[in-house]
Formats: structure tokens, C-alpha cells, sequence
């Protein structure tokens, strides 16, 4: 298996590795459905997992980790955090396809605020984008809603902005240093999720084994391990490749919730998903056309 792997080009590696990362994103709204806890307890212990096993392979690697605590590095690491939180606090309340695609709006914020932050040119198709992908939001509020559809929606569409920030800060730190290396980051953020939810969860730290295992899957697997994965084909393929390819989240994610406990989004929440997910694949794919165009020129 290793051979064969090794016989791929460096493109296609990439495009494997990122895809078996966002597959293995995907299985978090199905193991956050089915544990009997609540949102502040599961994010503590998948987070303070995730970042002790990335800390770990690491230092396995012989690696060394570099913590920064400059402005845009402290920002990376609280908007990290609020990703984290949010997305299991609304996936708690509204089914998962809601959640996962509201969370994977970020592009379109990213597409007001890097013309601000980054001094990129702002051009009418991002607008398009921007109007096709709210319209495709609008639709989850449609229908029979109560407070906590609502709460939940919402807590979904701030842990999408609190992913555009934190892709900005990124490319905004790599901007100023040189320095695209975001593991200290993403360590301190998961620590961070660990720290903000700790006084809600003091004492309801012990209960079954069964939920133990399934948190540890969360913590080491669907987080860490896949974190490591992803961050090895990001090497090999563009920034925005890598966002296509990860899209597949969204994708399976709601259909292993549905194979796993039978949840089915509402046919509103279906076609605002479709919506977004069409809008932003194709604004993507039009990136990767026009950067190859303006390689060859």
C-alpha cells in the first residue's frame, strides 16, 4: 500500500491525503449526535485530546513545536477555539446538515474581509458569490422553526465567520512573517477550547466508558490525526484546491448522520445546502482556472 502511494505524483498525494482528512472531518457530527453529553463537555475533552496527540506525533516526528504569542497568533488561536465550540454547541441543536454547511459558508466572509485585511482587489463575481451563497442561508430559516433551530442556525453561521477569521489571520501572519506554519496555533486552540469550557464542566468529568472511547476517537482520529493529515497534502496542492477538496465534509457529513440515527434535514435546509455548495465549487474551480492561466501568462 505504501509502494503504491509512493508511486503517485506529489499532486495526487496531496489530493488523497486532504480527501481522507475531510472524510474523517466529516464522522464528527454523527459521534456528536450519539454521545449522551453535553456541547461543553464534549468540546473539552475532543479538544484537549486533539492538541496532547498533535503535540505528540510532533515530537514523534522530532519536531519541534513553535508556540507564538504575538497579536495575530493569539487571534488564530481564539478563532480556532470558536470554531470548535460553536459548530458542537449547534450541532446539539439543529440537525448536522444545517450545521455543516452554515459552518462552511467562511468562504464568503473571507471575500469581504481579505480586500480590508489583505489589500486583495474585491471583483463583481465575489459579489455574485456572496448574493447566491445568502440567499442559500436564508433558506435554513425557513419553515417551522423554534428558538432552539434558530439559536442553533445562528451558532452554526458564527462558527463559519470564526473559520473566515481564522483562515484571514493565517494568510495575514504568513503576510507579515513569511511563516505559514500554523501548528502552534492550532495546539494552543484546542487548549484554549479546553479553558473556556472547564468552569461549565468541573464537576460532570466522569461518566461511562463507552463515552470515553467514542471522545478519544473524536480527540485522536476525527481531530488530530486527520489535522496531521491534512496539514502533510497541503504541501502539494493550492490553498483553494485544498478548500474544494474539503468540502467533502459537508457532504458526508450529514449522510453518515442520516445512515447512523436517521436524522433528515428539511427540504429547505437541502436546497439552501445544494445552493452553497454549487456557489462555492464554482467560484473555487474558477480560482484554480484563472491561477493556471496567470502561471502560463
Amino acid at each position: 500500500m505504501k509502494q503504491k502511494f509512493n508511486s503517485f505524483s506529489n499532486h495526487t498525494k496531496g489530493l488523497i491525503l486532504i480527501s481522507i482528512a475531510a472524510l474523517m472531518w466529516s464522522t464528527g457530527g454523527l459521534f456528536i449526535k450519539v454521545i449522551k453529553l453535553d456541547a461543553f463537555q464534549i468540546s473539552f475533552f475532543r479538544s484537549v485530546i486533539a492538541a496532547l496527540t498533535i503535540y505528540l506525533i510532533i515530537r514523534l516526528k522530532k519536531q519541534k513545536v513553535k508556540f507564538q504569542f504575538d497579536l495575530i497568533s493569539n487571534l488564530c488561536a481564539i478563532s480556532y477555539s470558536g470554531i470548535l465550540i460553536l459548530f458542537v454547541m449547534a450541532t446539539k441543536l439543529i440537525t448536522a446538515a444545517n450545521a455543516i454547511f452554515l459552518q462552511f459558508t467562511a468562504p464568503i466572509y473571507l471575500l469581504f474581509l481579505e480586500p480590508i485585511f489583505l489589500k486583495t482587489k474585491f471583483k463583481i463575481s465575489n459579489l455574485i458569490t456572496i448574493a447566491f451563497c445568502f440567499l442559500g442561508m436564508m433558506l435554513f430559516f425557513f419553515g417551522k422553526l423554534e428558538i432552539g433551530d434558530i439559536t442553533g442556525n445562528l451558532l452554526a453561521i458564527c462558527s463559519g465567520i470564526c473559520f473566515a477569521l481564522f483562515s484571514l489571520f493565517l494568510k495575514w501572519k504568513k503576510q507579515i512573517s513569511n511563516n505559514g506554519n500554523d501548528i502552534g496555533s492550532v495546539i494552543l486552540g484546542n487548549f484554549l477550547v479546553g479553558l473556556i469550557v472547564l468552569p461549565f464542566i468541573f464537576e460532570n468529568l466522569y461518566f461511562d466508558s463507552i463515552q470515553y472511547i467514542a471522545l478519544l476517537y473524536l480527540g485522536i482520529f476525527q481531530i488530530g490525526v486527520s489535522y496531521m493529515i491534512f496539514n502533510a497534502g497541503l504541501k502539494y496542492v493550492t490553498a483553494t484546491e485544498s478548500m474544494i477538496i474539503a468540502m467533502l465534509e459537508a457532504v458526508f457529513n450529514p449522510i453518515w448522520v442520516f445512515i447512523g440515527i436517521g436524522e433528515k434535514p428539511s427540504d429547505y435546509a437541502i436546497l439552501g445546502g445544494i445552493i452553497i455548495f454549487i456557489t462555492i465549487l464554482l467560484h473555487n474551480l474558477s480560482s484554480v482556472r484563472k491561477n493556471k492561466f496567470n502561471i502560463v501568462d
